[in-house]
């Protein structure tokens, strides 16, 4: 096994002030989204770590995709009865990380989280690959399954059930949206020294403050 202890980069390919800070948190993430979205070296530019945490305080963390970015927060969509649905029902926080390696940047955002409507959560549902859909209708998400062969059978199920018909989101899927407290920028910098500022909501008005590294 490689030692993890002894790989190390140096981050030197941007830096991150205060002068040339956009004048809202979401138009500073909406100018790192737009390099990263437009730099082919990275896959995936939406993906992001979602945590969680359960009734007892279990924390567990995973990626998901997010699929808007715009003045309400953060919207992801999922099974609500995965274990990341179960958890945001009695736990309804959360926060995400954009790490964009290539260009030594991640953005953390945490906050409250709600269920978006189902009329958004049916108009980017049928926006989807039939293939993604079907596949919504064919996983009991985060449940035990006996086999790959009987995943497949749920799909295969689920493609009969809807043969020549538009396929509605089930019942139990649909969105949620992250609506943030504090949203940390941060970039890599020689020696350690990162870049970190923090956007905080207080009393429903945003401040602006760097933080050490």
């Amino acid at each position: 096994m490689t030692d993890p202890a002894g790989l190390r980069a140096s981050y030197t390919r941007g830096h991150l002030d205060e002068a040339g800070l956009a004048d809202s948190w979401l138009a500073q993430l909406r100018l790192w989204f737009d390099a990263a979205a437009a730099d082919a070296t990275i896959a995936e530019a939406n993906a992001m770590q979602l945590a969680t945490a359960d009734a007892e305080g279990r924390p567990a963390v995973r990626t998901v995709l997010a699929k808007a970015i715009d003045e309400r927060g953060i919207v992801f969509y999922t099974n609500y009865e995965s274990a990341k649905g179960r958890e945001l029902t009695v736990n309804p926080r959360a926060s995400v990380v954009f790490a964009w390696l290539a260009h030594q940047r991640q953005v953390r955002l945490s906050g409250t989280v709600t269920r978006t409507s189902r009329e958004e959560t049916a108009s980017y549902f049928a926006g989807r690959p039939r293939e993604s859909q079907i596949g919504a209708w064919a996983s009991p998400q985060s449940q035990p399954v006996a086999s790959r062969a009987e995943l497949d059978r749920f799909a295969a199920e689920a493609a009969a059930r809807f043969a020549g018909q538009d396929i509605p989101p089930p019942p139990n899927w649909g969105g949620y949206l992250l609506t943030p407290w504090e949203v940390e920028f941060w970039q890599g910098r020689e020696g350690r020294l990162h870049d970190r500022i923090r956007f905080r909501r207080v009393d429903q008005e945003w401040t602006v403050e760097r933080l050490a590294p």
